[in-house]
């Protein structure tokens, strides 16, 4: 059983950046493919990236998502990353981290953590 827990969100004007985190313990985090969601206010929880063990990385198209966010892992630390650049209000969100299926990008686990908040004022 793997545990994930995400951090580094923040407050930040619209236009800048925050790089968020997903620290794993438990499994072999270098096994794994991990995913990026977020949940806006009063909408459901949306897929927003997504890094294969080998590295191969999938993004949703959220507002040009593709060319603003990165997504990276470090395995050496068990980390994975979600750089976010060029942010806007609508990317105001909590933000989790999650195992998922390499194929579909969907999570592998009805658990959740505490998220990350992300709040980009305009």
């Amino acid at each position: 059983q793997v545990q994930l827990v995400e951090s580094g969100g923040g407050l930040v004007e619209a236009g800048g950046s925050l790089r968020l985190s997903c620290a794993a313990s438990g499994r072999d985090f270098s096994t794994l493919s991990i995913g990026w969601f977020r949940q806006a206010p009063g909408k459901e929880r949306i897929f927003v990236a997504g890094i294969r063990a080998s590295g191969v990385t999938a993004y949703a198209d959220l507002d040009s998502a593709p060319g603003r966010f990165t997504v990276s892992r470090d395995n050496a630390k068990n980390t994975m990353y979600l750089l976010m650049s060029n942010l806007k209000p609508e990317d105001t969100a909590v933000h989790y981290c999650a195992v998922v299926n390499p194929y579909s990008w969907r999570e592998t686990t009805d658990s959740w953590g505490q998220g990350t908040r992300v709040t980009v004022s305009s």
